[in-house]
């Protein structure tokens, strides 16, 4: 819901630079409303946090499931080596047991390496994800900003040129 609320105020930026008046004499160059900006840059400033907070709770959530699948996986190693014990120590009984019970260690293993390599996986996704929306949002901001200084700048320029000129007058 963050995600989009972010994603949401950047694209009413990105309306708000693209739908803005230019300025005379030049294409590049445009006016916008300061506060309204600012506003909506205060806004995405507060749900970053947020963004950010979920990412730490993806982490936190995904080693918690490996925590599990490994608490899990000494269960089942456990509950194979019990198994193996109360086996009758007949050579093909026990040769039998050691079979499964090397199965069944085999199996937990496998299954360890698949849960922690699709947690890792999901985490990765979920972060790189965060990363790309927190570094269009940076760049978003640092182009408005310098288009805002430059139309600034050009802004000033013209009023000094119109004083200069009224003054030769």
């Amino acid at each position: 819901m963050e995600e989009k609320d972010v994603q949401r105020l950047l694209d009413m930026l990105y309306s708000m630079i693209d739908d803005a008046k230019s300025v005379a004499f030049s294409a590049e160059k445009c006016t916008i409303n300061r506060d309204e900006a600012l506003d909506i840059l205060d806004e995405i400033r507060g749900k970053l946090p947020l963004e950010l907070k979920k990412a730490k709770e993806l982490i936190a959530a995904r080693n918690e499931y490996v925590a599990g699948a490994k608490k899990e996986v000494e269960k089942m190693l456990r509950q194979a080596e019990l198994d193996a014990k109360t086996i009758v120590s007949e050579s093909e009984v026990l040769q039998q047991a050691r079979q499964k019970a090397n199965d069944i260690v085999r199996r937990a293993e496998d299954r360890s390496r698949e849960l922690y390599r699709v947690a890792n996986t999901y985490t990765e996704d979920a972060l790189r994800r965060t990363e790309e929306a927190i570094q269009s949002a940076l760049a978003e901001v640092q182009n408005s900003r310098t288009q805002f200084r430059a139309a600034s700048q050009e802004q000033m320029q013209a009023a000094q040129e119109h004083l200069r000129q009224k003054a030769a007058e």
